[in-house]
């Protein structure tokens, strides 16, 4: 059977990324999902609260597991012998920039598969920075993110 690594940002996790957990996790054997820790981005939420967001989330999923990560994801991959890097996307944009990294981290170990799977339609906007401004705006999101993502983003933004 073959595991899989979906990194990403999840600043914040949003209906879009369970999506794409919901179906993978069906698929893989073991779902490694891995919160990318950036030194060099700004994030609304720290490392930990975006891991323990998640941790809570995917819970009832027995064969997923929530990581932080800061090397290069090829580098956790090959640690937790994953065969597959598993990228989301919502557009032709999306598309175009995991394609470019897939094409880098192939470059970086030729045994780890880049597999790209678009997000149901009805998640195709959601945008983080969308998401994070519309609760800026006292705007409902409970349609974007699960309400415990939503009451962590109020607390956070009307601060």
């Amino acid at each position: 059977m073959v595991k899989a690594v979906f990194p990403g940002s999840f600043d914040p996790p949003t209906y879009g990324h369970l999506n794409i957990i919901e179906r993978a996790r069906g698929i893989f054997e073991e779902l490694y999902v891995v919160v990318a820790v950036n030194r060099e981005k700004s994030y609304l939420f720290s490392p930990d609260e975006r891991l323990s967001l998640l941790k809570d989330l995917l819970k009832g999923y027995p064969n997923v597991s929530v990581h932080l990560c800061d090397t290069l994801i090829v580098d956790f991959a090959r640690k937790y012998g994953c065969r597959v890097l598993l990228r989301g996307v919502r557009s032709v944009p999306d598309f175009s920039y995991e394609f470019e990294l897939s094409v880098m981290n192939k470059g970086l170990d030729p045994a780890i598969e880049t597999f790209i799977m678009p997000t149901d339609p009805r998640y195709f906007v959601l945008r983080s920075s969308a998401i994070k401004e519309l609760v800026a705006f006292n705007g409902d999101v409970s349609g974007m993110v699960p309400p415990s993502v939503a009451m962590a983003l109020k607390g956070r933004i009307s601060r």
